[in-house]
């Protein structure tokens, strides 16, 4: 059962314990074992994975901590509601660098966990056991218990873009930080459209100056992606440009790991009076300067990397003055 003891600010980002046996190892399946622990479960599934959820590390290793001795025959829907419960009521938290041993240093933050990163912590575990049904380790009969907890309901209207003025002050205020690269990092985002976890992996090998082009493997959706470099960017880049393969944002100790820019972004946000802002809306400030220069949203889909053109319909409100003006040009003489 659920030791509501256990901690569940690991869900945010610091799950303890490695998972064993090591993910690269590929053990045999079971076959129809109801007693298979779900821990042992997680290891055989995780030796497998081969998607590009670099978070689903992190959720299993906190599932693994809840339920981990429970067997797959006897794991309810009540067991994993009343483990999404206790989470609900955890506060998220925040990489904020490390400690003199080179530890991980997580604060919390003073809202509790989203209702979206819950769900997140539920499709994970799904994922885990909707695979076991399909590779036959379930057993015959066996009831999927994901399916009967309900998700939490998201608010995914939340579209907030910069002004003109709002955008000239960010700028600004982002070339007087004591990051040096933080003017980079913000004017790549907004003219690329780009997410903060596809900026901050890109290394300078992925970077084409010649071309203007940043090569970021492949997109959230697992599409290929590339990102064309305005003129701007192309000469902040060649400033810091080094060829020792390193990230382009990369933290001052160690090169493989990305610079933890989230304290310095929020004091640049206070000297430019901008309140309510996210980093993920300049994400959003991209697709409301193309849409408002009259980029159809199949072009702002293209640029964000949508699949769905349902997900770009947010800024169609944005696209209206372009469709009357295109209307009244086109059709506007007919009597």
């Amino acid at each position: 059962m659920v030791n509501q003891n256990q901690s569940a600010g690991n869900a945010s980002g610091n799950a303890t314990g490695p998972l064993s046996p090591s993910f690269a190892e590929r053990p045999s399946l079971p076959m129809r074992s109801a007693s298979i622990m779900l821990s042992e479960l997680i290891d055989l599934y995780m030796a497998q994975y081969s998607g590009r959820d670099s978070a689903r590390v992190q959720r299993l290793s906190w599932w693994r901590l809840q339920l981990g001795s429970v067997s797959l025959g006897e794991l309810t829907d009540d067991q994993i509601h009343s483990c999404l419960e206790a989470l609900a009521e955890q506060n998220s938290r925040y990489f904020a660098g490390q400690d003199a041993d080179g530890r991980a240093i997580y604060r919390a933050k003073k809202k509790h966990l989203a209702p979206a990163t819950i769900n997140r912590y539920l499709a994970s575990l799904a994922a885990v056991i909707t695979w076991a049904i399909r590779r036959r380790i379930a057993p015959r009969g066996f009831v999927h218990p994901c399916r009967t907890v309900e998700r939490q309901p998201e608010n995914n209207e939340r579209c907030r873009f910069l002004s003109d003025e709002e955008r000239q002050r960010l700028l600004d205020s982002c070339k007087a930080a004591r990051w040096p690269k933080l003017h980079l990092l913000v004017l790549m985002a907004l003219t690329t459209g780009a997410r903060k976890g596809e900026l901050l992996s890109l290394k300078w090998g992925d970077i084409d100056l010649d071309r203007c082009l940043a090569i970021c493997g492949r997109s959230k959706n697992g599409d290929p992606k590339t990102l064309p470099l305005v003129p701007t960017v192309i000469t902040l880049l060649k400033k810091f440009e080094t060829r020792d393969g390193s990230l382009v944002f990369c933290s001052h100790q160690v090169s493989t790991r990305p610079f933890s820019f989230e304290a310095q972004f929020a004091k640049v946000l206070i000297k430019a009076r901008i309140k309510s802002f996210r980093f993920h809306d300049l994400r959003h400030s991209c697709a409301s300067m193309l849409a408002s220069s009259g980029a159809t949203l199949l072009e702002i889909a293209d640029v964000l990397g949508h699949r769905q053109l349902q997900m770009t319909k947010r800024y169609s409100h944005l696209t209206t003055a372009h469709k009357s003006a295109l209307i009244n040009r086109v059709l506007g003489g007919l009597t």
